[in-house]
């Protein structure tokens, strides 16, 4: 099984938010503790608490960033500077594919309106991410570090 595939199959199987479906696809080569993905990741789901923001599988992919620049705590702007390239880099590769970043409009359902989240859910509108958080695997994958 692959990253990606390990990645749908945290959300599908172990009910991950995307957010902790992307980061915890990475824990391994990070040295990461799952738990402290699955806590450091839990409020990023439904575009930041069901605010319909950005997108968890991109702020999951975000965090794999931060995670894999070479960090030096007296280099920080160029950590900083190099970390905002390769989630430009990002955005746009994820942009190219779905027009946008933002979930609500991703899912096409305002998730601040507690009706039209539930209405989300009972059209299964949810059952899109896997598939955004599998893209969001392949394109970290595809950056160069």
């Amino acid at each position: 099984m692959d990253r990606g595939e390990i990645a749908r199959d945290n959300m599908k199987v172990h009910k991950m938010n995307c957010a902790q479906a992307v980061l915890t696809a990475f824990c391994e080569e990070l040295g990461l503790e799952e738990d402290d993905a699955l806590r450091v990741a839990m409020g990023f789901g439904g575009g930041m608490g069901y605010t319909g923001g950005t997108c968890g599988a991109v702020t999951g992919a975000y965090m794999v960033i931060g995670l894999k620049i070479d960090f030096s705590s007296d280099q920080l702007q160029a950590c900083k500077e190099k970390a905002y390239a390769l989630v430009q880099e990002f955005d746009a590769k994820f942009k190219q594919l779905n027009k946008t970043v933002l979930c609500g409009e991703l899912l096409g359902y305002d998730l601040r309106d507690p009706v039209k989240l539930e209405a989300a859910r009972a059209d299964g509108a949810f059952s899109k991410c896997p598939g955004f958080v599998e893209q969001a695997v392949k394109i970290l994958e595809s950056l160069k570090y």
